[in-house]
């Protein structure tokens, strides 16, 4: 009975921990060999939100199963050398775990792989990881019934003609997914809503209709990205705004307190942005 009871504490002592956001920096290790570096963490539903920004303006929704455990974030990178089981030196920047003394398998940190190829293809990388979200859950050895594979679910021929050989390396899927959305985007005068058609339903059928097709599973998607690409926009306007009023109460405060001043002219700039749908 006494056992029975320290279970079923311990239960909810687990659930609450998970339940509670994690403030210090750490690096998620997901089950697929994934590691994503975040500032904090929370669970929300059958996802963990991995807050890559101190200020939760960006964050990244990973299944909470596909997340093997966490670490402390490393206070910098550390060039390594080690020697893989065929014999080969593996250096740079891969990032290697062996908690056992023993050298582990190369980590790809997906934030990077992400913010690499958004940079190259000139894309917001807050689109580019709701593609993936939608895609595969952030899954890279995701395959769907039609065929398409890994985190950003490129079809074979797709894949043959983004010139990547294997769909489920997650460098080279981002890259050629990437780099195929923006494509879209050239193509559709960059009208996100029909790239993404065109990216789920295929062009043909996109131009077929003029539009989004009347396919359930490609309006749902479309909305899906949509909603939360939006989303992660509207907390950095937030988030940003929550920091110019700050900086502006502080600025006011000093004012307040400082020896009044003539002043001759004063032009105040208001600047706004807004997320694209």
């Amino acid at each position: 009975m006494q056992m029975l009871k320290f279970k079923i504490i311990r239960g909810f002592v687990l659930a609450a921990l998970m339940a509670v956001p994690c403030f210090a920096g750490e690096v998620a290790i997901l089950k697929n060999g994934f590691t994503i570096e975040h500032q904090w963490r929370e669970v929300v539903g059958d996802v963990t939100r991995l807050y890559t920004s101190a200020d939760g303006s960006n964050f990244i929704d990973v299944p909470t199963d596909d997340i093997e455990h966490f670490e402390a974030a490393p206070d910098a990178p550390v060039p390594v050398v080690a020697i893989s089981p065929s014999g080969s030196r593996l250096s740079g920047s891969a990032k290697l775990s062996s908690p056992s003394g023993f050298p582990g398998r190369p980590k790809t940190d997906l934030s990077q792989v992400v913010n690499e190829a958004s940079g190259r293809y000139r894309l917001d990388p807050d689109l580019v990881n709701s593609v993936i979200q939608a895609e595969s859950a952030f899954n890279a050895r995701a395959v769907s019934p039609k065929g398409a594979r890994g985190l950003m679910q490129l079809m074979p021929g797709t894949a043959s003609q983004l010139g990547v050989p294997n769909a489920f390396d997650p460098q080279a899927n981002v890259d050629g997914g990437t780099r195929y959305l923006r494509e879209l985007l050239e193509r559709y005068n960059f009208d996100l809503v029909k790239a993404l058609a065109a990216y789920n339903a295929g062009p043909q059928r996109v131009e077929r209709f003029g539009g989004v097709p009347p396919y359930r599973e490609t309006r749902a998607y479309v909305a899906k990205i949509v909603r939360d690409f939006n989303k992660k926009k509207a907390a950095q306007e937030k988030a940003a705004t929550a920091k110019n009023s700050a900086l502006a109460k502080s600025v006011g405060t000093k004012k307040s307190s400082a020896p009044a001043k003539t002043s001759v002219n004063s032009v105040a700039q208001a600047k706004t942005s807004g997320a694209s749908e």
